[in-house]
């Protein structure tokens, strides 16, 4: 009996060592092996591994794209302006022995590192560069080289910086409203150089209209004067050719014009003595069926 409980214990020692001498890594792990706190290998393939029970120790490791959100910093720039800078870094551990090294078993040991380096690569970068390049599209020139300088300072820890991004860019309450005041004021002036700028080609525009104005009234009286020119000497050179066919009939159409003008209204009063040359067709009116007139 005794022997039946003896062999059963050491049976059981022996699955639960073989249990203890196989480990699995995930896709998404790397591992460190320790033996009696000293590393001994690092297993980054997944699968089933073995290990000597007891004795190593299983130190897992991720090796996905870890994040760090950097509180914010006042940072002086280039100009000598003061902003407030949120930035936030991706990382991945790619040496796990260096990393167990340098930083330790947990990820938290690498975050106040990486505040270090991510504050000093911002202010040393940000140091040379002017607030219009940070807030305008020159801002990933000025991301990749904070990332540059990040990524040289966090290989000595044994990972690998992806990405630098700063999250927020904005002035110190004290002179956001000195700011405002001065875009307010540089909008302003650009409003009234617009609306001086529109005047004067408003006034342009009237005067050119008022020249061509004039021009094409004065052609237009111009070409009025010479049609009216035209006319009468047109009338004059008809009347010339009527009068020098029959000087006799011109002039007694003429003068029975000038009675119609004369005596249409009633009211003339005309001071002539009866042989006035005017009332010459008066007294030379032809004998009508024979008749004579008076002598």
């Amino acid at each position: 009996m005794n022997k039946i409980v003896i062999a059963s214990v050491v049976l059981l020692a022996a699955l639960f060592a073989a249990a203890g001498a196989f480990f699995t890594v995930q896709q998404t792990q790397q591992v460190l092996i320790t033996q009696f706190g000293q590393p001994i290998r690092v297993v980054q393939q997944p699968g089933l591994n073995v290990k000597i029970p007891f004795i190593q120790t299983v130190i897992p490791f991720d090796r996905r794209l870890l994040d760090y959100d950097a509180p914010g910093e006042e940072v002086i720039l280039g100009d000598q302006r003061r902003i407030i800078v949120d930035s936030f870094t991706r990382y991945r551990i790619t040496d796990p022995l260096l990393f167990y090294q340098t930083v330790g078993v947990t990820e938290q040991g690498i975050r106040g590192r990486l505040s270090s380096i991510v504050t000093s690569s911002l202010r040393r970068v940000l140091a040379s560069e002017q607030l219009n390049a940070v807030l305008s599209n020159e801002r990933p020139r000025v991301m990749g080289e904070i990332r540059r300088l990040v990524n040289e300072e966090a290989q000595r820890f044994g990972i690998e910086v992806a990405d630098v991004r700063i999250r927020r860019a904005d002035l110190p309450d004290e002179n956001t409203q000195a700011v405002l005041s001065r875009m307010q004021s540089e909008r302003e002036r650009v409003a009234r150089e617009a609306r001086a700028e529109g005047a004067e080609v408003a006034a342009r525009i009237r005067a050119q209209a008022e020249r061509d104005r004039t021009v094409l009234l004065a052609e237009a009286e111009a070409n009025a004067a010479i049609l009216r020119g035209t006319g009468e000497q047109e009338a004059i050179r008809v009347f010339a050719e009527a009068f020098r066919r029959d000087p006799e009939f011109f002039q007694f159409w003429r003068t029975m014009q000038a009675y119609r003008e004369v005596f249409s209204n009633g009211e003339s009063r005309m001071v002539l003595t009866p042989e006035s040359d005017f009332f010459r067709f008066f007294r030379e009116i032809p004998d009508v069926a024979g008749a004579r007139p008076p002598g």
